[in-house]
């Protein structure tokens, strides 16, 4: 069973991802320029295309993991616009901003209205959203 979140361990690291897909791509890029800088004429097309292809993966990577964060970014505000309409029949306020709505998602429904208003009036950041939640609801799917 995963460790019960709180405001101090919430955030995720992927050791695979973050870690050693990252430190490969970048030995991968300090072999081909070390191939591109002794490279004869015979081979340094293939040497310059090996230096090209690691800003390529670097780009890939970094893609892969924003347009994820952004799908689940969209299924976050559907969610906790929901869970607002339920809770009050009124969709969220629109002067919420989304990393707000984000933060608001580990709220418990006892706390949850309450920090809407608090955010909303105050225009809290994200960060004291997450700080001020007394009774953590886990996200345990996003990555």
């Amino acid at each position: 069973m995963a460790q019960a979140q709180n405001f101090k361990n919430h955030t995720r690291m992927v050791k695979g991802f973050h870690g050693a897909l990252f430190i490969l791509i970048v030995l991968f890029f300090g072999g081909a320029l070390n191939y591109w800088a002794s490279a004869s004429a015979d081979n340094y097309y293939l040497a310059s295309l090996l230096v090209l292809l690691a800003p390529i993966l670097i780009l890939l990577m970094w893609f892969t993991r924003t347009f994820a964060l952004k799908a689940q970014d969209r299924a976050i505000r559907a969610e906790e616009n929901f869970r607002h309409y339920l809770l009050t029949q009124k969709p969220l306020p629109s002067s919420l901003r989304l990393s707000q709505i984000i933060a608001l998602r580990f709220a418990s429904d006892e706390e949850y209205l309450d920090l809407i208003d608090q955010a909303v009036k105050h225009e809290l950041p994200a960060k004291e959203i997450k700080a001020k939640i007394k009774n953590w609801k886990g996200d345990y799917h996003r990555v």
